[in-house]
């Protein structure tokens, strides 16, 4: 809406992502609402305290039994406002959980102290997060040891990192540049070093870097938009640049299938066999021996694979083995990839 996009905050940083006008108007508005209440608490606190000193002589204040009408307007008042808040609040996180059409998957492994980036296409950086501007951005992020919280302050976006499953983050970033990232949960002696940089380009530049790996000439890692604390250099990022692919994760997990034996169960073609099919499964919802309907998502597909006797689907019997300890996250990763691509 025009209001928002020219609204400017007073937090301070640039409103780097389609999400952020909505973040910031709510911000201040709860900044704005507890100045006035500061103040006029303050002003009745200080008029009553000279108003009924005890050294006013002569006069005898009132005995108050209680004022029904009183205490209705100071219970239904903030009783209001805070639903209002809320239902504010509400609006503006189903705005930035709702599914976006044809994303841009990046996946997101977490560890001390540095962050593994890799795209559909096999390419992998470390530290370096490339982004088209105006595109949706679907970021699938797990941790490989302790809990860490992915957070771009530029795009008013953070989002916890867990070991054992995967979160997810959605937005659009709309200004080109470098924003700094930061690990906004205390992971070890290293945290405050945890930083990484998303580098905002136009969509061209960012299917040519997907391509080469090369960054348009214009871009400097050095200047980094906007975040308070944010490190002057390159160095103090650590961004290492990207690698080149050899193979995508699709194609790593069709090999990592085969190794381990999930063809044996699992067709690639919609043949039912011991196990469903792969073909076709992702995103649909399945229904289980208990009666539950289960949505087959990142989650459902890494549970599944770790204790698979967890959720049966219907009509089958809990035949397979457990991978936990069996598979690190990129194979996981690997995995669920080739199941996405099997439309």
């Amino acid at each position: 809406m025009f209001w928002q996009s020219a609204y400017a905050s007073t937090v301070g940083l640039p409103q780097s992502s389609t999400i952020a006008p909505t973040v910031d108007i709510l911000y201040d508005f709860l900044v704005y609402l507890s100045v006035f209440f500061l103040i006029l608490v303050t002003v009745v606190m200080v008029y009553f305290t000279v108003k009924y000193h005890r050294s006013k002589t002569g006069r005898e204040t009132a005995y108050i039994v209680g004022s029904h009408t009183l205490e209705t307007i100071w219970t239904v008042v903030p009783l209001v406002l805070m639903l209002f808040v809320f239902a504010w609040g509400l609006k503006g996180y189903r705005e930035m959980r709702a599914p976006m059409k044809d994303p841009v998957e990046i996946n997101i492994i977490g560890r001390q102290w540095l962050w593994n980036i890799e795209y559909t296409n096999g390419r992998k950086t470390l530290n370096e997060l490339v982004l088209p501007k105006g595109k949706p951005v679907r970021l699938i992020m797990t941790s490989e040891d302790v809990l860490h919280s992915f957070f771009i302050p530029n795009f008013r976006i953070k989002q916890d990192v867990v070991p054992g499953r995967f979160t997810t983050l959605s937005f659009i970033a709309t200004q080109p540049g470098v924003h700094i990232v930061f690990c906004a949960e205390y992971c070890g002696t290293a945290h405050s070093d945890m930083l990484a940089k998303a580098v905002v380009v136009e969509p061209e530049e960012f299917d040519e870097w997907t391509r080469t790996g090369k960054l348009p000439a214009h871009v400097n890692l050095n200047q980094i938009i906007g975040a308070v604390g944010a490190p002057t250099s390159v160095a103090a990022a650590t961004g290492n640049g990207s690698s080149q692919p050899s193979q995508t994760p699709a194609e790593r997990g069709k090999a990592l299938a085969a190794s381990k034996g999930c063809i044996a169960c699992h067709s690639d073609n919609g043949t039912r066999m011991v196990g469903p099919s792969y073909k076709g499964i992702f995103g649909k919802k399945e229904e289980m021996a208990d009666g539950t309907m289960v949505t087959v998502d990142e989650n459902y597909i890494r549970k599944s694979l770790m204790d698979p006797n967890a959720q049966i689907v219907k009509g089958y019997t809990p035949s397979m083995p457990p991978f936990a300890g069996l598979l690190k996250d990129e194979e996981v990763n690997d995995l669920i990839a080739y199941i996405k691509s099997l439309k």
